[in-house]
């Protein structure tokens, strides 16, 4: 049977209820992002700020725990960063969804045979990507239509 730790699990349901909250706005204008941030997530995230504070003082510096909550509290400009800018997503999902091809990757590379393997493997690994990643273009100032 896991034991639960009981800290672990109040930590985890604070910061779900922060990112239950950001999915309300997910696909909002980063204004109205921002000014819902400011009314329900800034103090659900100042919550937690101050029980982690709190509880840290209770804690030996060598239990994972407060090494956990040590790492937390010193990023903890970064990760409420979002808070200021509608603009910046809560967490870095669609960043390393987009670096798992390179990852991936890797490992096929290591099997190209040769030097002259290894470039052509690039040179159609670079393709490739152009190709769904230019195509069609993300660029908000192309319009579809001109490119017809």
């Amino acid at each position: 049977m896991l034991k639960k730790a009981p800290i672990a699990v109040e930590a985890v349901t604070r910061i779900d209820a922060i990112f239950a909250a950001e999915r309300a706005i997910n696909g909002a204008v980063p204004s109205q992002r921002q000014d819902v941030r400011g009314q329900t997530i800034k103090p659900l995230v100042g919550d937690l700020l101050v029980w982690l504070r709190g509880l840290r003082g209770a804690l030996s510096s060598k239990s994972e725990t407060a090494k956990a909550m040590d790492y937390g509290l010193k990023r903890m400009p970064a990760f409420t960063r979002f808070l200021d800018d509608g603009r910046i997503c809560l967490s870095n999902n669609a960043a390393e969804r987009a670096m798992r091809c390179v990852a991936m990757g890797r490992k096929n590379w290591t099997f190209a045979g040769s030097d002259a393997g290894g470039h052509r493997a690039a040179a159609i690994y670079t393709l490739i990507e152009t190709c769904t990643c230019g195509w069609p273009p993300r660029c908000k100032s192309f319009v579809w239509a001109n490119a017809r």
